[in-house]
């Protein structure tokens, strides 16, 4: 039997009205997701994956099943791949946050849909596809992963990702934000592995530079200080996500530079308390106005913030998405993301959004032929739609001019090291780019 997994392109650039060519992501990481299936198949059945972010897919290689991780930003890329296996006879499956908060949808293109965490389900599915007997629905429950069981990177052999490997420690997020998909598939719960067995799985890949995937590593602050202790000896450099009240936690905050934390994606969302308010954000809710202390208690530890912004709620202006601006440059943090809020399925501010007849695109903004990347999928209750995408893309462009780097280079973090000096310029100029081709960039490939 032969097993082929894939992960899907988000789209295509339009470069005219009459060309595109699909868009091929510079800061791509391995997915994760797929190693560790690969780690939960028998190692009689062949598995092969393909990346449809850096090659293309060999459609008419002979397989008996293919699966596919998807994202919503991904899906109607997913659907046309179905497609085009299920023309050729091969038997689909999906997989992912999106098949279990939009199982219908998903249940439409593909023969079958995996509902929850895989780990706990993919001996039966793996049994049935042998008997080719395979169910249209596997359900699952979000959890933590089997001890022992680790990702098979081998499937990662030979292609062109990031310099980095994934690791995770947790999953989910204790939180409630109402625009948040995760709280929404994990039902605000959290999940943790075993410290022992996620120090086996670093210490057996080798590499010293990881990205913890969590969706919030110190959700469980007295769980998160046992890993930290852990990595300690390993002498890694490692990024992630996490939330910042994590800074009123001190031995948190040295045991975490410890270990060896370079860097950490931080939501802030708004900057304003009516703003965390609308978007249930209470993690943030003990700063009030003021993220000045929080942010410089994670930069006297010597970590690399990665501030990210969402911008659009109900209390959004014009006027406030250009302080957010400001906000990031004042502060001196290294990144920044200014996101547009978006309307994901399963979450309050969807369900809410759609009972007062604000979604764009026929409620299905990830699968219209017109949307494009990051751009409002809502109607704004202080703006126009357009009006936010412009002012969302103006900001990103000035954050990512060369003026606002060299700025950026005199930080609090990187002044500490010229290595560090090196990693934020390097990054700074990928992300510049990337926020460039990102404009013209529509979901899936066909026209």
């Amino acid at each position: 039997m032969k097993l082929t997994l894939i992960k899907p392109a988000i789209g295509r650039l339009i470069l005219d009205k009459n060309r595109s060519e699909t868009y091929r992501d510079g800061s791509r990481m391995e997915p994760l997701q797929l190693a560790s299936i690969a780690g939960l198949t028998p190692h009689d059945i062949e598995v092969v994956m393909y990346d449809d972010r850096i090659e293309k897919i060999p459609f008419d290689e002979p397989t008996d099943l293919v699966a596919i991780t998807v994202e919503i930003f991904t899906a109607r890329r997913a659907y046309e791949i179905v497609e085009s296996f299920k023309h050729r006879g091969v038997h689909t499956l999906i997989g992912g946050i999106h098949a279990s908060l939009f199982p219908e949808e998903v249940s439409g293109y593909a023969d079958t849909v995996v509902l929850g965490d895989a780990e706990f389900i993919w001996e039966k599915v793996i049994e049935d596809a042998r008997k080719k007997r395979l169910q249209k629905f596997y359900f699952s429950k979000p959890g933590v992963p089997p001890s022992g069981l680790f990702p098979d990177k081998r499937i990662f052999k030979g292609k062109d990702y990031l310099p980095i490997s994934l690791t995770q420690f947790g999953r989910g997020c204790p939180f409630a934000c109402n625009f948040c998909a995760i709280s929404a598939y994990f039902e605000k719960s959290y999940y943790q592995r075993n410290v022992s067995d996620t120090i086996n799985e670093i210490e057996l890949d080798g590499r010293k530079f990881f990205f913890f995937v969590d969706d919030n590593i110190v959700a469980d602050k007295e769980a998160a200080k046992q890993l930290f202790k852990a990595l300690i000896p390993l002498k890694i450099r490692w990024v992630g996500q996490a939330s910042i009240d994590m800074v009123n936690d001190a031995e948190l905050m040295n045991l975490m530079q410890k270990s060896g934390c370079l860097g950490l994606v931080i939501g802030f969302e708004s900057i304003s308390e009516n703003g965390l308010r609308t978007l249930d954000k209470k993690p943030n809710m003990f700063c009030g106005n003021n993220y000045a202390e929080p942010i410089k208690i994670v930069h006297d530890h010597g970590i690399f913030i990665w501030a990210a912004f969402t911008m659009g709620h109900d209390d959004e202006t014009k006027e406030s998405i250009e302080e957010t601006y400001l906000f990031a440059r004042k502060n001196k943090v290294a990144f920044a993301a200014f996101n547009i809020l978006l309307p994901y399925p399963g979450t309050p501010l969807y369900q809410k959004l759609k009972e007062e007849n604000r979604l764009l695109y026929d409620d299905k903004w990830w699968l219209h032929k017109d949307y494009a990347f990051n751009h409002a999928a809502f109607i704004p209750k202080h703006m126009t739609p357009d009006e936010l995408t412009q002012c969302c893309y103006d900001i990103k462009k000035k954050w990512s001019s060369y003026s606002s780097i060299a700025a950026r280079l005199i930080n609090p973090v990187t002044l500490k090291s010229i290595w560090k000096i090196g990693i934020l310029l390097r990054y700074s100029l990928l992300f510049r780019s990337e926020n460039w081709l990102k404009r013209y960039l529509r979901l899936g490939l066909k026209m």
